[in-house]
């Protein structure tokens, strides 16, 4: 089916916002407007990790990781494609930083990559069906410990104590 020029940028302004609200929503905590932006079947997979099925793994795991740390994720520069009406695939620009207290000492993550997601139109709302963050590079404070540290390690992608 042909998709018209205005319902392709309807369409990809649609994919913008609901990305703009995935993050807002991760860096907040607000863990019910996250669950609610991806679909059921839901699938992630992040370099040096095991995928993640369903929206509720996604939700549970995504708040264990995260638990007492404040998070900033900055996506930028989408490659936004409308595969049908609705159907959409995006690569983001992601930066990435992560604070948090180990053992009494202030701790940080600082990241860079690309998001490579897919996601639909259901019942008239966009929502994530997947996921794969694909790291380019990985800075952290000296001596922190976090599994996503273990991650760039595996992709080889990470640089200690730099930023």
């Amino acid at each position: 089916m042909e998709i018209s020029d205005l319902d392709r940028l309807i369409a990809i302004e649609a994919v913008k916002r609901l990305k703009s609200r995935r993050d807002r929503a991760l860096d907040t905590k607000d863990w019910a407007t996250f669950r609610s932006l991806h679909a059921p079947e839901h699938e992630s997979a992040n370099d040096g990790f095991a995928s993640w099925k369903g929206r509720d793994t996604l939700v549970e795991r995504s708040m264990a990781l995260l638990s007492g740390m404040t998070t900033v994720h900055q996506c930028h520069t989408p490659d936004i494609v409308i595969d049908a009406p609705d159907r959409a695939s995006a690569v983001w620009y992601l930066e990435d930083q992560l604070y948090w207290t180990q053992d009494d000492e202030e701790h940080w993550i600082h990241g860079f990559g690309f998001y490579h997601e897919r996601s639909e139109r259901r019942d008239g709302e966009w929502v994530f069906t997947h996921r794969r963050l694909q790291r380019t590079l990985l800075f952290a404070s000296p001596g922190a410990e976090h599994p996503a540290i273990a991650g760039a390690k595996a992709a080889g992608v990470f640089r200690a104590g730099h930023r």
